[in-house]
């Protein structure tokens, strides 16, 4: 059975690599033999977190890439880039997402909501997602020999936030909530994944979400206390809860398993 996890000579590329979960899913992918392209626009931060892996896993092979995943030139650059460097990709995690350089304006109440704030959280959330997914799958399909793509969405694209857990709640200074925009891009990347699953189903491409539940990144302890609360296994997630889902989704582990959206929440959604 661990040969079906076994990722040694495939190529995944990794959007939002430099991000709260995207370092640790690049180490577990590269842990697990793959070739990592580690995608993402902030160049400093992503050289970084290569050199943490390169330093944490022996013989790591890996690829920065700088890539803006809201411009199409930019994607096809860093798709073309990867190619030429790996000679093909075999998983996409597409994990990027944006919570807007104004954080204020991100956590405004929604009767208050700026469009243009709004705008800009879709245009990573899902316009990336759409132009990544393009790019690479013409790549997949190109390749004749199918490949895995899986999309990172949250919890609060499945149901609505529970306004109690943010009593008292602040992320770095600010008081926060979980603005309309970041539950209607994520439910919106659980129906395109769904639709790309059929849709690239006849070329051996699976696509399938990972949806995180919380998951602690310097939330207050307030919010970390009225979350847990909420949660049958009574706690927060760690960032490692969601490393073994996306081996699962990128390996031959889940080669009959397309189209499905795993959750991992602690059993939030169940009650």
């Amino acid at each position: 059975m661990s040969e079906l996890f076994d990722l040694s000579g495939k190529t995944a590329f990794v959007t939002g690599a430099a991000g709260i979960l995207g370092h640790g899913f690049c180490r577990v992918l590269a842990e697990h033999g793959a070739a990592v392209a580690l995608v993402d626009l902030d160049e400093q931060r992503l050289s970084a977190v290569a050199d943490a892996i390169r330093s944490d896993v022996a013989g790591a092979d890996l690829l920065p890439v700088v890539c803006d995943v809201t411009d199409e030139e930019s994607v096809k650059a860093a798709v073309d880039r990867t190619v030429s460097h790996f000679g093909g990709i075999d998983v996409l995690h597409s994990n990027a997402a944006g919570k807007s350089r104004d954080i204020k304006a991100f956590f405004a109440d929604f009767e208050d909501y700026d469009a243009q704030t709004w705008r800009e959280i879709m245009s990573i959330n899902i316009d990336g997602m759409f132009l990544v997914a393009k790019a690479v799958g013409r790549q997949m399909i190109a390749q004749k020999r199918g490949g895995s793509v899986i999309m990172t969405s949250s919890v609060y694209g499945v149901v609505a936030p529970d306004p109690r857990i943010y009593e008292g709640s602040e992320y770095m200074g600010v008081r926060i909530g979980s603005p309309a925009v970041y539950s209607a891009s994520k439910a919106a990347v659980i129906g395109l994944a769904r639709y790309l699953s059929a849709y690239w189903g006849p070329h051996g491409i699976r696509v399938n979400v990972l949806t995180p539940g919380g998951v602690e990144s310097g939330q207050n302890d307030t919010f970390r206390a009225n979350y847990a609360s909420r949660i049958p296994l009574g706690r927060m997630a760690e960032r490692s809860d969601m490393y073994g889902a996306l081996i699962y989704l990128a390996s031959d582990a889940s080669g009959y398993v397309t189209g499905q959206n795993l959750v991992v929440d602690g059993g939030l959604t169940a009650w």
